[in-house]
């Protein structure tokens, strides 16, 4: 009975603990995402998507440093597709070469 016990709080555990670990896969995602999107000259060719980009990254930074990791996580994915979103427009209104 004990040992069934244990295991449940284990899983509990993990469940919690894993659903609220810190996103640095997705925040590091955005970031290249975003600088990606910056080297195509999204913010001539593209400025609204990354305009929200920038923002939406800007917004996961600050949930991280509040500790609120699943905001920051959802705030990073969102920032990674505006940032392909603002590269691939920007790279399709670019003059060519």
């Amino acid at each position: 009975m004990i040992q069934l016990r244990f295991r449940y709080l284990t899983l509990v555990l993990g469940a919690v603990l894993g659903c609220t670990s810190i996103p640095t896969q997705e925040m590091s995602d955005a970031r290249q995402a975003v600088q990606a999107a910056r080297e195509a000259n999204a913010g001539e060719l593209a400025p609204e998507p990354m305009e929200n980009a920038e923002a939406l990254l800007n917004k996961a930074k600050q949930a991280l440093d509040a500790g609120a990791y699943e905001q920051a996580r959802e705030e990073a994915l969102a920032a990674r597709r505006e940032a392909i979103k603002a590269r691939g427009e920007a790279l399709k209104s670019a003059p060519a070469p």
